[in-house]
């Protein structure tokens, strides 16, 4: 069964550390409708208030060396057994009670690179995809994760 496999944030009023995404694990997160993670410091850009990304894809970055800790990506939300041709844009994904849209691809930039000490050619395509929240709601490591019809 497809379900949510990690969740981390950035909450308001953390620096920026030069060597890592500054992400915080959580077990549960309250989604917010256009805006994204409640009490995210990413949260309320019309194009990316979530970074989604597969687990499989993690572990398949991990073997080519990535570092794919929570958060180590740049990502906020995992989820498990979804099959990746289902994200495409405008597909609608519910996730525990909430709902969001996958919008387009997400891509590496400097600090990626920088962070991860690798090109970003090298994950290319693979970096999950940024997300608005269309219905909010409560989200929670385990809950189920389900493809909707794209609109």
């Amino acid at each position: 069964m497809a379900h949510v496999v990690s969740i981390v944030y950035r909450p308001k009023g953390t620096g920026r550390p030069q060597d890592r995404y500054a992400r915080v694990p959580t077990d549960r997160v309250q989604l917010i409708e256009a805006h994204g993670i409640e009490g995210d410091r990413k949260a309320g850009s019309k194009k990316r208030q979530l970074n989604v990304m597969l687990a499989e894809t993690l572990a398949e970055l991990g073997q080519e060396g990535f570092k794919v800790g929570p958060g180590e990506l740049g990502e906020q939300i995992v989820i498990s057994g979804v099959d990746p041709a289902a994200l495409v844009e405008g597909a609608r994904i519910k996730l525990g009670a909430a709902v969001i849209e996958v919008g387009e691809p997400r891509t590496g930039c400097d600090r990626f690179e920088m962070i991860q000490g690798k090109p970003r050619h090298a994950a290319k395509g693979r970096l999950g995809t940024l997300a608005r929240v269309i219905v909010g709601g409560a989200v929670a490591v385990g809950d189920p994760v389900e493809v909707l019809t794209a609109d």
